[in-house]
């Protein structure tokens, strides 16, 4: 069944593009997983992922920030758009339309926000939401470029002390397709990404205690999934960025491709149809579980209440 394109108005004054994969007709859904992106990753890439999550009763839906995908509306040189305004006025947005617009027609419909990299973020910006009743976190880490894994340690110091402070200011944008590294992105993006990426303490240490405390008031469980050969998240990455969620408890799940039949996963490419036997061994026992206190049960989990580290 081909998804329902969606057009979600947010409070920031712009339209975000968003898609609805829906389960076979015939009974009510298992809940909604909402996929938030990577940075730089469109939504029609977690296609095969939305499709297998609808294929097990579940309703999917995926999104574009503004700036990205099919949220472009114009010359990026004019979008003003940064990561704290994605957490702002489009995360918010999606979770309003979910709430209004498909909670109604459900009873008791679990809401599950799959937050990949930056989209695990988005949780820390925005502070708790009550919309949200599960949280799974991939590959989310801290950008400190100094703690990612070694094959990207190099490339993000020529992306940050140099490409970005010469680029961006000159075009207006990060033109990530003429220089074959990432996709076009938005100015403010970039520029706030890079201060955030040059602070040890990343976001949080960036912006101040504000940030710190918008984390912490984030109390919904979360399932974290890393991958071992991640070539830009480094276990410290990950580990340092889930302990901003202080009060949250936690589970985390580390996963070889070896485990799962792979030669690689990586940063990007989990959600393509090939890792099937990943989406079943790792996602769907966290989907299915009811209770939080189940989870210390699941395969390859480890259980951290609070700390998140």
């Amino acid at each position: 069944m081909q998804p329902q394109a969606l057009t979600i108005h947010t409070a920031g004054g712009h339209d975000i593009v968003a898609r609805l994969f829906q389960p076979q007709p015939g009974k009510a859904p298992a809940g909604i997983c909402i996929i938030a992106p990577a940075t730089g990753v469109a939504q029609y890439l977690y296609d095969d992922f939305a499709y297998w999550l609808a294929d097990q009763g579940y309703l999917a839906l995926t999104f574009d920030y503004e700036g990205m995908g099919l949220s472009v509306t114009g010359p990026l040189k004019y979008c003003r758009a940064d990561k704290l305004s994605w957490a702002k006025f489009d995360g918010p947005a999606v979770l309003k339309y979910v709430a209004r617009e498909i909670k109604p027609r459900y009873t008791d419909l679990r809401c599950i926000w799959i937050g990949h990299s930056v989209g695990g973020h988005l949780l820390g910006y925005m502070g708790q939401r009550d919309e949200i009743d599960e949280i799974i976190t991939v590959a989310a880490g801290t950008g400190t470029w100094w703690y990612n894994s070694a094959p990207t340690r190099r490339f993000a110091w020529f992306l940050w002390y140099f490409l970005v402070p010469v680029t961006v200011p000159l075009l207006g944008y990060y033109p990530g397709k003429k220089l074959g590294i990432m996709c076009d992105m938005p100015k403010g993006v970039m520029l706030q990404w890079r201060r955030w990426c040059l602070n040890k303490d990343y976001a949080v240490g960036a912006e101040g205690e504000w940030m710190a405390e918008r984390f912490a008031s984030v109390t919904t469980p979360i399932n974290s999934i890393e991958f071992s050969d991640d070539e830009m998240m480094s276990p410290k990455n990950i580990r340092l960025f889930h302990r901003f969620f202080r009060n949250a408890p936690q589970q985390h799940v580390r996963i070889s491709p070896e485990e799962v039949g792979q030669k690689r996963i990586g940063h990007i490419g989990w959600h393509k149809g090939r890792y099937r036997a990943l989406w079943e061994r790792v996602f769907l026992p966290r989907l299915q579980q009811m209770q939080t206190a189940d989870s210390a049960n699941l395969p390859g989990s480890s259980q951290q209440a609070g700390t998140g580290g």
